[in-house]
């Protein structure tokens, strides 16, 4: 992106405020773009082996040109209720939005993007919806149907009367040629416009652009430390709980071992392989066929057991995850090479952020919804000229309750009352603002579910995290009602719980009573 001379103390409330009809209209122009289970692991700029192996480049171009936020979460680590948050700015109990299930969004809650149509925006979306309610607050969509599909996805906008038209192409690119189709009808009538483009990838399972179905096959990704890990120092949930890599995976649907598809696996990943398929042309499944015959010869000749399984399962999973990031950072640097293009980069702030965090094997899991690390962290960067300094890094706490508040403090318009998170602009000009807060509140809903993980709630410091598990048990699972404690700074990899350590008693007892101030405050239940 080209970058304009920063401007400190810029007083982004007062923007246009006294604007006559005939003056160019300088509010700044959003591109909000979002994926889907992105982990931190595997973008560039946050220095994770994956990511030195598996490269992002052009998401590590707009690191360096604006702000990294190192410690960014979600206040519920799935893809509905996320979504939910990002457009109203609040937590899940309070937009409603609270598990993958239809219909229980609060409709009447406030979409950022109806503030800024109001105020003068041109709003648009592109891709992911997968809520249960009509977008609202966008002059134009053109959205999937459920999670969409990697090849020849149907999509509806607003002219197809709900009918969702099939479209020919890889989902990633689609996208992105869909919203800066519409940049080129909207971008000469001089208003401000808000674009949010929202991919499919890299959310399971994985399949990759075709140029891309053998990138990195010569590559031999780290194992995480945790890969083994036997939840020791764990409760039952951890027991309970189905998204180990190791048993929980299917060969077909996931590891792309055909085969092998009628191997013991859970009756819904073994009936996905056909879903996920089916939109193949004959042509783009013959190159899938050969890609992954190739692939899979070895392992089909001399199949490994134990360790070396599990070891080569994460291979084959981290391999399809990285192959469909690569496609992601692709069109990223389209839509920012369009911006310069177009002229339109020195006045548009651009983000990029996915809807949670995701394990790549870490614990032995794939998938997100625990508030362990690698799940409730999630990558957030923006890009600003002139605005936010370029290579700056965040350290300070900030969750998707404050994505909404943001956009609509950099667009002028204030954030109404009903919002929980506060703007990030206070922390643009150097990563540090007084009076930041100093603990973050998660809780995870949706049980009984797909990966059977417990209810849970917790609060997470700069160094400590406590964790309840609660709630009675469906299907054989027994009730539960336990805690866990990490210490960060001793223990990053979240291995060992000492909820239960005399030396943490004081620890636990403040953490507890903080915790339970912060649920009083927000009226969780």
């Amino acid at each position: 992106m080209g970058i304009a001379p920063f401007v400190p103390g810029l007083c982004l409330a007062q923007a246009d405020s006294g604007r006559s009809a005939s003056e160019p209209d300088r509010r700044p122009n959003i591109v909000y773009i979002m994926t889907d289970d992105h982990a931190c692991q595997a973008v560039g700029a946050y220095g994770h082996p994956i990511a030195r192996l598996a490269p992002t480049p052009n998401i590590d171009r707009l690191a360096r040109a604006g702000i990294l936020f190192r410690e960014s979460f979600v206040e519920n680590s799935i893809s509905a209720p996320s979504r939910a948050t990002l457009l109203t700015g609040m937590y899940s109990h309070h937009h409603g939005q609270t598990t993958l299930q239809y219909g229980i969004m609060d409709t009447t809650c406030v979409h950022f993007p109806e503030l800024l149509q109001e105020a003068g925006y041109e709003t648009a979306l592109f891709g992911k919806w997968h809520l249960s309610i009509e977008p609202k607050g966008f002059d134009w969509y053109d959205i999937f149907y459920d999670q969409g599909e990697y090849y020849n996805p149907v999509m509806r906008t607003p002219e197809t009367d709900g009918a969702y038209l099939r479209q020919e192409g890889y989902a990633t690119q689609i996208v992105t040629d869909h919203a800066l189709a519409w940049l080129d009808a909207h971008r000469e009538d001089g208003r401000p416009f808000c674009l949010m483009i929202h991919h499919k990838a890299p959310h399971r399972n994985w399949m990759a652009e075709r140029r891309y179905l053998e990138l990195y096959e010569d590559v031999e990704f780290p194992e995480p430390p945790t890969l083994f890990d036997d939840y020791a120092t764990r409760g039952d949930q951890m027991r309970q709980q189905q998204l180990t890599i190791d048993k929980h995976m299917g060969y077909a649907f996931d590891f792309k071992v055909e085969e092998l598809k009628d191997e013991p696996t859970l009756p819904y990943i073994r009936a996905s392989w056909d879903l996920a398929m089916q939109t193949l042309t004959p042509e783009e499944r013959q190159a899938w066929d050969e890609a992954y015959a190739r692939m899979n010869r070895d392992f089909l000749a001399q199949r490994p057991e134990g360790r070396d399984l599990l070891r080569w399962k994460y291979q084959r999973f981290i391999h399809d995850y990285c192959r469909t990031i690569r496609s992601v950072d692709d069109q990223i640097g389209r839509v920012l090479d369009y911006l310069e293009a177009h002229g339109l980069a020195e006045n548009t702030i651009v983000v990029y952020a996915s809807d949670q965090g995701f394990f790549l094997g870490e614990h032995g899991l794939y998938d997100k919804r625990f508030m362990y690390e690698e799940a409730f962290r999630t990558p957030l960067i923006m890009a600003w000229p002139g605005h936010i300094r370029p290579g700056t890094e965040c350290r300070e706490l900030v969750q998707n309750i404050d994505w909404a508040p943001t956009l609509l403090d950099v667009a002028g318009v204030v954030p109404p009352a009903s919002m929980d998170g506060r703007s990030l602009v206070p922390l643009f000009g150097n990563g540090r603002a007084k009076g930041w807060r100093r603990a973050l509140y998660y809780q995870y809903y949706d049980y009984p579910a797909v990966g059977n993980v417990r209810l849970h709630y917790g609060i997470r410091t700069d160094r400590y995290k406590l964790i309840h598990w609660y709630g009675p048990g469906e299907a054989g699972d027994p009730d539960i009602d336990c805690w866990e404690l990490y210490d960060l700074k001793r223990d990053p990899h979240e291995v060992h719980n000492v909820c239960d350590d005399p030396h943490y008693r004081k620890v636990r007892a403040r953490l507890e009573a903080q915790l339970n101030r912060e649920r009083q405050r927000i009226g969780a239940e």
